[in-house]
C-alpha cells in the first residue's frame, strides 16, 4: 500500500497555519503587542494545548499529521533565513563606543540570569530533566534560556512606538546587540558539551568553529565586499550611486542565488562542525558587507517572504510541541513554570535595572531600560526548539519556556506604556544622564 500523498494536506495546512499567524499579529497589534506576540500565541493555539485538545478531528483536517514533517521543514528552512536576516541587521557599529551603562547593564543583563537559571537549574534536575541527560549541559542551557533578549523583536518595538533613535533606543539596542552575540557564543558552548561523546570532541569543535569564523572573515567577507561594489565605495566613504545601483533583474537575481547558496553553505558547514545549522546562517549575514543597495534590495525580497510565509510554519511546528495539558493539575509543575517566569523577569528586568541605577540613572529611565531587555520573543523560541532538539530538555519544560517567553514579551509594551507615559512614550524629556552615556553611539551612526 502506497504512503500517502503530503501534498494535499500541505495545501491545507500550510494557509491555515499562515492566516491563523496572521490573524494573531493583527490582533496583537489592535492591543499594542508587537506582532511576534499573537503569532506564538496563534501557534499554541493550533497545537495540543487549546484546537487538539477541544477538537482533535478539526486539527487533523487543518494540520494532517501526515504533512507535519514537511511543515516542520519548511518552517525550519524561513528560520535559517531568518537568522540570516538577524545577522545582516545586527548593526556591529552600535558596539563602537558603548558608554559605561551600555557595557555594564549589558553585561548584568547575562550574568544575573545566569546565576539564578544555573541556581534553578539545578533545583529542577532531579524532576524535569530527560533521562540520561547529563546534570552540566542541562544547567547550562536554562541559564542561557533564561540570559535571553530579543534583539529583532526588540527593535521592531522601539520603532513602532518612536524610540528607535532616541537615547533610550540607541541604548537599549546597544545593550541587546552586546547580549545577543554573548547569549548565541554561550548557546555554542552548550551545543557542544551536549553532543559531544569523548573530552577530546568540544576541543575540536572550538577548533572547527574559530577556522570557521576565521575563513568567514578574512576570506568569505572580502571576497563579497569586492563583489560589491555599493559595499566598497561605502566603505571608503565615497557618495552612493543611484544610476550603478538602480535594480537590474539579472545582477539582483544572482544576487539573490549567491545569498541562498550562501546561507545553505554556512549552515552546511557549522551543522558538520557540531554546531546547529542556525549559526552558520548567523554568521553568513553578520560578515555581509554593508551599504550595497543591490544586496539590502535582496534581503528585502528574502523577508518579504521569509517573515509572511515561512516563518509562522516554525510558529505552527512550536505549537506543535507545546502542549499546556501536560502541565495538567499537577500544582508542582505549575509551581516550576511559575518559578521560571519568576526568575527570568526578577533575573533579567531587575538586574538590568539595578545596573542602570548604579550608572546613575533615574528610575523611571532604570525600569524602562530592565523592561525592553526582558523581552524575548521569537528569539527565545528558536533556542527552546533547539534544546528540544537535543534532547536537553523535555516537553514539559519545553511548555513552560514558552509560556515564559510569551508572557515576558507581552510585559514589554504595557511596562514601557505605564513608565513612558509622562514622556509620550518619545523619549523627548529622558532623566538626567542618559543622553551623555549613548552621545558615542549617536556619533557612531
Amino acid at each position: 500500500m502506497s504512503a500517502p500523498d503530503p501534498v494535499s494536506g500541505l495545501l491545507i495546512a500550510i494557509p491555515t497555519v499562515i492566516l491563523a499567524c496572521q490573524a494573531g499579529a493583527a490582533l496583537a497589534r489592535r492591543i499594542g503587542q508587537p506582532p511576534v506576540v499573537g503569532e506564538i500565541a496563534a501557534g499554541i493555539l493550533l497545537g495540543p494545548s487549546l484546537l487538539g485538545s477541544l477538537w482533535p478531528a478539526a486539527q487533523a483536517w487543518l494540520i494532517p499529521p501526515d504533512a507535519i514533517p514537511y511543515t516542520g521543514v519548511l518552517g525550519q528552512l524561513g528560520l535559517l533565513f531568518f537568522m540570516f536576516l538577524i545577522g545582516y541587521e545586527l548593526d556591529l557599529g552600535m558596539l563602537r563606543g558603548l558608554g559605561r551603562t551600555a557595557l555594564v547593564v549589558s553585561q548584568a543583563g547575562i550574568a544575573l540570569p545566569l546565576l539564578l537559571g544555573a541556581a534553578l537549574a539545578s533545583g529542577m534536575y532531579a524532576t524535569l530533566a530527560p533521562d540520561g541527560v547529563r546534570k552540566l549541559p542541562f544547567v547550562l542551557f536554562i541559564a542561557v534560556a533564561l540570559s535571553i533578549t530579543a534583539f529583532p523583536v526588540l527593535a521592531r518595538i522601539l520603532t513602532d512606538r518612536g524610540m528607535y533613535h532616541t537615547p533610550l533606543g540607541a541604548l537599549s539596542m546597544s545593550c541587546a546587540a552586546v547580549n545577543d552575540a554573548m547569549a548565541w557564543c554561550l548557546l555554542a558552548i552548550v551545543v557542544t558539551v551536549s553532543r559531544s561523546g569523548s573530552l577530546l570532541d568540544p576541543v575540536v569543535t572550538v577548533a572547527l568553529s574559530a577556522a570557521f569564523l576565521g575563513a568567514m572573515l578574512c576570506v568569505v567577507r572580502p571576497v563579497l565586499a569586492r563583489w560589491t561594489p555599493g559595499a566598497r565605495r561605502a566603505a571608503k566613504g565615497e557618495a552612493p550611486r543611484p544610476a550603478a545601483d538602480a535594480p537590474d533583474p539579472r545582477r539582483d537575481g544572482l544576487l539573490l542565488l549567491a545569498l541562498f547558496t550562501g546561507i545553505c553553505l554556512s549552515s552546511l558547514a557549522t551543522d558538520h562542525i557540531g554546531l546547529h545549522a542556525l549559526f552558520g546562517a548567523f554568521v553568513f549575514g553578520l560578515v555581509l558587507p554593508r551599504g550595497s543597495v543591490p544586496i539590502e534590495r535582496a534581503a528585502t525580497r528574502l523577508r518579504t517572504v521569509v517573515v509572511p510565509l515561512l516563518l509562522p510554519l516554525f510558529f505552527a511546528q512550536t505549537g506543535l510541541r507545546t502542549d499546556i495539558g501536560m502541565l495538567g493539575d499537577d500544582p508542582a509543575l505549575w509551581l516550576w513554570a511559575v518559578a521560571v517566569l519568576a526568575v527570568a523577569i526578577l533575573a533579567k528586568w531587575g538586574g538590568s535595572t539595578l545596573a542602570a541605577r548604579v550608572c546613575g540613572q533615574g528610575w523611571r529611565n532604570a525600569l524602562s531600560l530592565g523592561a525592553l531587555m526582558n523581552c524575548r520573543g521569537l528569539t527565545e523560541l528558536v533556542i527552546l526548539n533547539i534544546g528540544l532538539e537535543l534532547g536537553v530538555i523535555g516537553r514539559d519544560l519545553f511548555t513552560m519556556l514558552v509560556l515564559m517567553a510569551l508572557v515576558t514579551t507581552a510585559l514589554t509594551s504595557p511596562a514601557l506604556n505605564r513608565l513612558r507615559h509622562p514622556d509620550k512614550a518619545s523619549g523627548t524629556r529622558p532623566e538626567p544622564g542618559l543622553r551623555q552615556d549613548t552621545a558615542a553611539y549617536s556619533n557612531s551612526r
